[in-house]
């Protein structure tokens, strides 16, 4: 999914320089009289206008009125939100506008104030981002008039959010909707857009996502929207979003924001500006928020296997490294919450000194590191296979060269170790006696194929359990980058990362086909961090022809989870298993919920546990 890495609340490149106007009133802005050939005494929703771009963009206007509902006194989004307290009778033009000064603002909430600028379309992000634009007061000279006043204010709720999410941009998939007349009854963006810089509320709202270090949580104003069993907002289908999902970021600094989990319920009253931001779009930034009521959730444990049972398992333990301070936490979560697994698929296990760019390519250091926190934990003492990849081709950090790994306990568990594995020299599939096997293992999938171009290639292995061979194939498919969000100006939103995952889909579902082509029964197991959820057209790909099945849907809807990303707990962790194990119907999957919901996870990624009887 995207990294929040470069997200900084409120950041922007701006070159303004701020030069204090002396006036007998208080005054201050870049220019010190108001601009030459302006439009005069334009009300607030004039300058909104009935779609998401000004009709007056890029002109100056004078006498905006308002009062004061929000002052941004830090970062480099400095500014204030203005309302108009005389509304239109149209509720597709917003009454509020973001007033941006650059340096820290001297008005105060209450103040009635006029205000001469220039009327301005920031996309936040950039352009490139497909974000939708935030109308915004520029270069500004504003005049008190009065103090104190009342602030207006409109609340939203389960009744006033419609259950439909957008037109389609343009009247055609794929189009800007920029330029389409808001229809705020009917569709939940084009509501939420009618009130972008307008201050609003909210009433006691469960927490659907968990508080960052960035001062957000995710909140949804509609409690029976899709929930799943431990409180969040299961996402389920591209065609119908869930439009409850609402961000709540401080207006304060990050010492006043709550911890929250999801389950949690911001009790009361939350009030402030709906902003639009480059992550995650309309936000409620809180002047005022409620209290934080912890529902106490819990890390989830599953079952330990029993002696006839094997028990898979697939973890992302987000680039690890031995510089980390997680290791004693992964390996308590794989021993104690996962019950020590016979094989577990590591996902994004860095090289021995992880994001140095310095040719290093070996794991074993790390791989190490965590075996011995397991033991230590109580633990088995894993074995373990891998492929070190050739340096820097395998996407990730720069210089962290991750790889997946396969942990085994060699209790329980015998791997078959075939010479010739490497990172460039792809493994096939034999026959021996009339039974499939592996030409090396472990070996990586077509790793010359375009489809794996700086992105991990799949490491596949051979098990035996109880005298009986399983296939085990470790992937971690291309990631979400640089698809556009789902409050992009284009509707519906372009997910190009996808191509790649395609690829990738059918390049391991060819290589499950020739294991079933030479053994039908063959006991196959396709798992890891397939970035992509359970019901996308990548797995549609990985199950083609019947060769896989992903096992998470046979937990019920809202069970199917493992990862929880801007209000949407979703699917893209998953373990797909060959026909020979879903029509034994011998097993039993489990998502394991101990970090996606939870503010201090050690990974993003929720682990997942598949146990069968082979």
């Amino acid at each position: 999914m995207p990294s929040k890495t470069a997200h900084l609340p409120f950041s922007r490149s701006r070159l303004a320089a701020l030069a204090v106007a002396t006036a007998s009133c208080a005054t201050y802005g870049v220019i010190a009289t108001a601009p030459a050939h302006a439009a005069a005494d334009v009300a607030v929703h004039d300058i909104q206008g009935t779609t998401r771009t000004s009709p007056y963009a890029g002109q100056a206007v004078t006498g905006v009125a308002g009062v004061v509902t929000g002052v941004r006194t830090y970062g480099s989004s400095r500014g204030f939100w203005l309302q108009d307290t005389a509304p239109d009778d149209d509720p597709a033009t917003s009454e509020g506008v973001f007033v941006f000064t650059s340096a820290t603002p001297t008005v105060r909430v209450g103040d009635a104030v006029k205000v001469s600028g220039t009327v301005s379309e920031y996309v936040p992000g950039g352009a490139s981002s497909g974000n939708q634009s935030l109308t915004e007061l520029t270069k500004p000279v504003v005049t008190v008039v009065s103090s104190g006043n009342a602030v207006p204010v409109t609340r939203i709720d389960a009744k006033s959010v419609p259950a439909a999410y957008t037109p389609a941009g343009d009247g055609a998939a794929g189009g800007s909707v920029n330029g389409l007349t808001l229809r705020p009854k009917k569709y939940a963006l084009d509501y939420y857009e009618s009130l972008e810089g307008m201050n609003v509320k909210i009433g006691s709202s469960r927490v659907v996502t968990a508080s960052d270090a960035y001062a957000e949580l995710w909140v949804t104003v509609k409690p029976h929207e899709n929930a799943t069993q431990r409180g969040g907002t299961r996402y389920g289908s591209y065609a119908s979003q869930n439009t409850g999902r609402l961000q709540v970021q401080s207006l304060g600094t990050t010492a006043d924001f709550p911890v929250a989990d999801v389950g949690d319920t911001l009790s009361g009253t939350t009030e402030g500006p709906l902003d639009y931001n480059s992550f995650g779009g309309y936000t409620l930034v809180a002047r005022e928020l409620g209290t934080l009521k912890q529902a106490g959730l819990a890390r989830e444990t599953t079952r330990k296997q029993k002696a006839d049972e094997l028990a898979v398992a697939t973890y992302n333990v987000e680039n690890l490294d031995p510089a980390d301070a997680t290791f004693e936490e992964h390996a308590a979560a794989i021993v104690h919450n996962l019950r020590s697994p016979d094989i577990v698929s590591l996902e994004e296990i860095q090289d021995n000194n992880g994001a140095k760019d310095d040719g290093t390519v070996a794991a074993d250091v790390t791989v190490k590191k965590l075996i011995d926190a397991i033991v230590a934990a109580g633990g088995p003492a894993y074995a373990w296979r891998s492929i070190d990849p050739a340096n820097d081709t395998d996407g990730g950090e720069p210089g962290g060269n991750i790889r997946q790994v396969f942990l085994f306990n060699p209790t329980r568990v015998s791997f078959t170790d075939r010479a010739g594995g490497d990172a460039t020299t792809p493994v096939g599939v034999t026959s021996a006696h009339g039974r499939a096997a592996l030409t090396a293992s472990p070996g990586r999938i077509d790793p010359a194929n375009t489809a794996w171009t700086t992105s991990r290639k799949p490491l596949a292995g051979e098990f035996t359990f109880r005298g009986k061979t399983l296939f085990v194939i470790a992937n971690h498919f291309a990631s979400k980058g640089g698809d556009q969000g789902l409050t992009s100006q284009y509707q519906p939103p372009a997910r190009s990362s996808e191509t790649q995952r395609h690829a990738q889909a059918q390049s391991v579902n060819a290589f499950v086909q020739d294991i079933l082509k030479v053994q039908r029964n063959a006991d196959v197991i396709t798992l890891g961090d397939i970035n992509d959820f359970e019901f996308s057209g990548t797995a549609q790909r990985l199950e083609k022809g019947g060769a896989l099945w992903s096992a998470i849907k046979s937990l019920p809807k809202k069970e199917r989870y493992t990862y929880d990303y801007q209000g949407n707990s979703q699917v893209l962790d998953q373990i797909l298993i060959s026909p020979s194990i879903r029509w034994k119907d011998a097993f039993a999957y489990d998502s394991v919920h101990i970090n996606s919901e939870f503010h201090d996870q050690i990974s993003d990624h929720d682990p997942q546990v598949l146990r069968l009887r082979p």
